[in-house]
């Protein structure tokens, strides 16, 4: 197959850096503070459990990897979900810097946001829905506030800013953040 590159101009590259935080946040907050035996977790026979979720989102943000890079990526399953998780974070680091750099892209800035990653976002979302299946979901907040911050695109997220002050299937106890 012959490619030819193009050049993704500097405001969509920031703005696609800036979807890549948000979506390390997202990810992080559907997953923080799961109990360990959350990455294995099926509610049904078919269903992807959490680990192979994020695997699959490594994979589809390595596959926009390789539109600067060539070649092709297909992960191989990795022992435990804390290791899945930390080389999404890792893929998400690598694919942003050759957002920031200038290098070509086979693809354009839309290609890349309607497909590899508003199919990682997705999946961020199932990992949340699964949380709640699971029996542990995840605190509600207003994303509009959340601290995203390009430099930040591994585990180490910010705790919400805005959280959600009242939460009517929360488990028992909870009550909103300060």
């Amino acid at each position: 197959m012959t490619t030819v590159g193009l050049h993704i101009d500097a405001a969509k590259r920031d703005l696609l850096v800036h979807y890549l935080a948000a979506l390390a946040y997202r990810t992080q907050k559907a997953i923080r503070g799961a109990p360990a035996e959350f990455g294995e977790f099926r509610p049904v026979p078919g269903v992807r459990t959490p680990a192979k979720l994020v695997r699959h989102m490594s994979s589809v943000l390595g596959y926009a990897r390789t539109f600067f890079t060539g070649g092709s990526y297909r992960p191989d399953p990795l022992p435990t979900f804390q290791d899945e998780v930390s080389r999404f974070h890792d893929i998400l680091q690598d694919l942003s810097r050759y957002l920031r750099s200038d290098s070509m892209c086979e693809l354009s800035a839309e290609q890349l946001l309607q497909g590899p990653l508003a199919d990682a976002m997705t999946h961020s979302g199932q990992l949340a829905m699964l949380r709640r299946m699971a029996g542990t979901p995840v605190a509600p907040e207003n994303f509009i506030y959340a601290k995203i911050d390009v430099s930040r695109l591994g585990s180490d997220q910010a705790e919400p800013a805005a959280p959600d002050k009242v939460w009517n299937e929360a488990p028992g106890g909870w009550t909103p953040p300060e």
